[in-house]
C-alpha cells in the first residue's frame, strides 16, 4: 500500500500582505440605483411610441367627430327642435374642449417662464453678470407686477437697486424682497398638506385610505405652491408638475433619511410605539413636507441663496402642533 503524497509548501519571502489589498467596490454605493430609477421615470417615450399616441387619439377624434355629425344630422332629419339641441350641445363640448386645452397650453408657458427665469438667475450669479441680473430682476418685478402681496417688496427693492453694483448682491437683495412673502404663504400650504396626511392617516383605519388622501393632497399642494410663485398650473401641469417632484426627489436620493428629517422620522418612531397609525401619520406627513419643499424649489423663480431653505423637521413641527403631544 502506497502512501498518499506529502503537501507541497513552499514560503514565499515576498507574499503580499492581504491587509494591504484594495478594498472591493460596493455597486450602488451612492444611490446610483435610485438615480437610475429617477432617470428612467424622467425619460421620454421613443419617437415610434409618440407617433402611436398621436395616431390613436388623431383616429379617436376623428371617429368621435363623426360619431357626434352622424347623430346630429340623423337626429335633424327626425326632429328639428332636437337636431338644434344636439347641435348646440356638441358645439358647446367642443368650445369648451378648445378652451381648457389652451389653459393647458397657457398653464405649460407659466411653468415654462418660471423654470428660464431660475436658470437665468443661477447663470448670472454664477458668471457675475451685472446687467444680465438687472435684466433678471426686471423680469421678476415684472411678474409679480399685478400681486398686491409683492407690492412692499417691490418697492424696496426699486428704491435699493440703483445702489447695488453686483450682481450676486443685487440677486440677493431681490430674493429677499420678493420673495420672502411667498416663501411664507407657500411654507404655510406644506404645512397644511402634511397635516392633513397625518391626520387622515392617524384617525382613519380604512385600507388605501391614507394613500388616496395623501395622492390628493399633494397633487393639490403642488398645485397651489405654483400658483403662489406665479405658474397657475392646469390638470396636466400639475400632473407633470408632480412627476418632476418626484423625479428630482429620487435623484438627490431623498428616499434616504437626510439631516433635516431624522427628527422627523424619529418622532414618529417613538409614537408608533403608542399608536402604529399615529406614527405612520407623523412619517406620512413628513414626506408630504418633503415634496412640498421639492415643489417650492422648482417653482420658486429663484433658487434659495439668500434665504433659507425650509426644513422638514420645522414644518412637521408647526403642522402637528397641538396635534402631537409634547
Amino acid at each position: 500500500m502506497t502512501r498518499p503524497p506529502k503537501p507541497f509548501l513552499q514560503e514565499i519571502a515576498d507574499a503580499a500582505d492581504p491587509s494591504s489589498a484594495p478594498p472591493v467596490p460596493e455597486m450602488m454605493a451612492e444611490g446610483q440605483a435610485m438615480q437610475a430609477v429617477a432617470a428612467l421615470s424622467q425619460r421620454k417615450g421613443g419617437g415610434l411610441r409618440r407617433f402611436a399616441l398621436w395616431a390613436f387619439g388623431a383616429l379617436f377624434t376623428f371617429v368621435l367627430g363623426v360619431a357626434a355629425w352622424d347623430f346630429v344630422t340623423n337626429l335633424l332629419a327626425r326632429n328639428q327642435v332636437l337636431g338644434w339641441i344636439a347641435f348646440a350641445l356638441v358645439t358647446v363640448a367642443v368650445l369648451s374642449a378648445l378652451v381648457l386645452s389652451l389653459r393647458e397650453w397657457a398653464a405649460f408657458i407659466r411653468l415654462k417662464r418660471l423654470d428660464d427665469l431660475r436658470l437665468s438667475a443661477v447663470s448670472a450669479r454664477q458668471s457675475a453678470d451685472l446687467p444680465a441680473a438687472r435684466r433678471m430682476v426686471l423680469a421678476l418685478t415684472r411678474l409679480y407686477a399685478a400681486r398686491g402681496d409683492t407690492a412692499w417688496g417691490r418697492a424696496r427693492l426699486a428704491e435699493r437697486e440703483a445702489e447695488v453694483m453686483d450682481a450676486d448682491a443685487l440677486l440677493a437683495l431681490a430674493e429677499r424682497e420678493v420673495l420672502a412673502t411667498l416663501d411664507a404663504e407657500a411654507r404655510l400650504v406644506v404645512e397644511a398638506a402634511a397635516r392633513q396626511v397625518a391626520t387622515v392617516t392617524a384617525l382613519v383605519p380604512l385600507a388605501l385610505a391614507d394613500v388616496a388622501v395623501a395622492g390628493f393632497a399633494n397633487l393639490r399642494m403642488i398645485r397651489r405652491i405654483a400658483e403662489i410663485y406665479g405658474g397657475r398650473s392646469g390638470s396636466f401641469g400639475s400632473l407633470r408638475l408632480l412627476r418632476r417632484v418626484f423625479a428630482s426627489l429620487l435623484a438627490a436620493g431623498a428616499l434616504a433619511l437626510t439631516d433635516d428629517m431624522i427628527g422627523s422620522v424619529a418622532g414618529g418612531g417613538v409614537l408608533s410605539k403608542l399608536s402604529r397609525r399615529f406614527g405612520e401619520g407623523v412619517v406620512n406627513g413628513a414626506l408630504t413636507a418633503r415634496v412640498g419643499v421639492a415643489a417650492m424649489e422648482l417653482c420658486r423663480p429663484m433658487p434659495f441663496v439668500a434665504l433659507e431653505r425650509p426644513a422638514v423637521s420645522s414644518l412637521v413641527s408647526r403642522a402637528l402642533a397641538g396635534l402631537v403631544p409634547r
